[in-house]
């Protein structure tokens, strides 16, 4: 009787080493992007003030190009059935990537010109912000600080 009490216990214990090691890689997935992301878009800010129009192509396609490990890590946090708070920060900062692919490299459009256009864009861009922090927060108290 007091074994298979044991042997009950153990089973119940046993964690699928599989799943807590996806859920961390997609972690370390989703701060990576984002440090990456923060480095891109100071990057391209920066080489937009020194009218450098190679180094604002090169750390503008970085930046959209994030629009791949973002978008995986909203699968991964999709399959883990994370709280909606954080799927939903992951789904705003992605409508900026796409609203940045969209207005400049499909559109090109110079909405930066136009300051209701440009107000806008900056909203969304704080909002991608603020859920960059809202998410490295959930992971990570600690990693807060390297944004």
């Amino acid at each position: 009787m007091i074994n298979s009490q044991k042997s009950n216990i153990i089973k119940e214990k046993v964690v699928n080493p599989k799943l807590t090691n996806s859920h961390k890689l997609n972690d370390i997935l989703f701060v990576a992007s984002a440090i990456i992301f923060n480095i891109g878009v100071s990057g391209v800010y920066l080489s937009s003030k020194f009218d450098n129009g190679v180094l604002l192509g090169t750390f503008g396609a970085i930046v959209v190009l994030l629009l791949i490990p973002f978008a995986v890590s909203l699968v991964g946090y999709l399959k883990k059935k994370k709280e909606k708070y954080i799927i939903i920060s992951i789904v705003i900062i992605l409508l900026y990537l796409i609203l940045e692919v969209v207005l400049d490299y499909i559109l090109k459009i110079p909405f930066r010109d136009v300051l209701a256009f440009h107000m806008s864009y900056i909203i969304v861009f704080y909002a991608a912000a603020f859920s960059i922090i809202s998410v490295s927060f959930d992971i990570n108290k600690k990693w807060v600080l390297l944004f």
